[in-house]
């Protein structure tokens, strides 16, 4: 074996073990189609101020951005009436699960002295994580131009005495106002630890819901889809990476049985990164990665055939592989930093849907190049140093010559 190469075998071990791990302790989960989940109803609470339409519609997109930022969450969120926001939630059978999922609606309000609200988070520009002076959790408010007005009225109405800030409801602190604060910025301080002030930075910062929103029902639901269709979808995936795997080594030989096992590594790969982002798996989604078992051993294809090239031209084995890869390297590339390119436009400009097929699209891509350019070279090298001379009649592919 070539000096170097026991490192990246151990890096392939290590990468699979890994792998297997995640996927065991994180299981993928099945979407609405296959397994079911949670249903829940958010309605709009009456604040004494008329529900407007816009209202109900940022509602529900912050609600999308929150449950399903990466768009790999795959939930359906839909309108119900002019009040009501349908949340189904996949692969979740316990209620509190999906409540805790959902998150608190976030409703930051800015009460005078007499408990009536000043303004609300739907002023706020930004919430981060920061620290008071004495080096104590708090989280650091920004607001936009008008919600800067607004606060700086309370403040300078106000001046030494209280303001209340009430998160959903319940009072998260009674602050003193000391002096108007004209710049829209505060703090909220008095959190007990650096986890909370983080959990409450980011509910903040994904949206503050600009109406109140409280849920009126919640209850399981089954799969959209009968189990005869979900046999059937399992059984032709089966069948086609079996076809893919016997092609390649009746085509390819030795090559296309290690292409065949950096297959079986990038599957494991491919579901260990999709564990560890929780993404959840539907039928469309298990189509997609039945045909990109198919996509990840093109780049192997690409490789093979120029290894076939440099040994009908009379090099020998392992220079010939070596020029094989080398002289695949820059197709390979090219052609998936192209696809790559898509991904990210469909992933900046795309719905939820297509951001996680973006995503998704985006994976696959990456560790099909990985697995082809690193762990196909090295097995394959592997294999082959120990006898060139006698592994030679094991790469007797299609079209190459004797």
């Amino acid at each position: 074996m070539r000096r170097g190469y026991p490192w990246r075998v151990g890096i392939i071990i290590v990468i699979t073990i890994i792998s297997v791990v995640l996927i065991s302790k994180t299981p993928i989960n099945l979407g609405l189609d296959l397994k079911g989940g949670v249903h829940v109803v958010l309605e709009a609470q009456d604040t004494g101020e008329i529900v407007e339409e816009e209202d109900m519609q940022r509602a529900q997109a912050i609600i999308e951005r929150r449950i399903n930022g990466l768009g790999v969450t795959e939930p359906i969120i839909q309108r119900q009436g002019t009040r009501r926001i349908i949340v189904e939630l996949p692969g979740i059978h316990d209620q509190q699960q999906a409540i805790n999922t959902i998150g608190k609606t976030a409703l930051l309000e800015f009460a005078d002295p007499n408990g009536n609200t000043f303004l609300t988070g739907a002023y706020l520009k930004s919430a981060k994580l920061g620290t008071d002076q004495y080096r104590r959790p708090a989280v650091d408010l920004e607001f936009n131009e008008e919600g800067a007005v607004l606060f700086g009225q309370l403040t300078t109405r106000f001046v030494n005495q209280q303001s209340i800030i009430m998160l959903d409801g319940e009072v998260l602190q009674i602050v003193n106002i000391k002096e108007p604060i004209l710049g829209g910025k505060a703090q909220i301080t008095g959190i007990g630890s650096y986890e909370e002030a983080k959990h409450l930075a980011v509910m903040l910062t994904a949206g503050s819901l600009p109406i109140p929103l409280e849920i009126v029902e919640t209850r399981n639901v089954g799969p959209t889809l009968g189990q005869d269709s979900i046999d059937r979808s399992a059984k032709a995936g089966v069948i086609g990476i079996i076809l893919v795997l016997l092609y390649m080594v009746f085509y390819y030989r030795l090559p296309g049985l290690v292409a065949d096992i950096a297959l079986g590594i990038y599957l494991l790969l491919v579901f260990a990164i999709l564990a560890s982002i929780n993404a959840v798996l539907t039928l469309p989604g298990i189509a997609g990665l039945i045909l990109s078992v198919g996509m990840a051993v093109d780049a192997n294809i690409i490789i093979f055939e120029r290894i076939k090239e440099e040994l009908n031209a009379g090099k020998r084995l392992r220079p010939a592989i070596d020029a094989g890869f080398s002289h695949a390297f820059k197709t390979i590339i090219d052609s998936n930093v192209t696809t790559l390119i898509t991904a990210a436009v469909l992933f900046y400009f795309g719905s939820s849907i297509i951001r996680g097929f973006a995503v998704t699209l985006s994976i696959g891509i990456l560790v099909s190049m990985f697995t082809a350019l690193f762990i196909t070279k090295v097995i394959l090298t592997v294999i082959v140093d120990q006898n060139p001379e006698k592994m030679r009649r094991y790469f007797a592919m299609k079209g190459v010559e004797k």
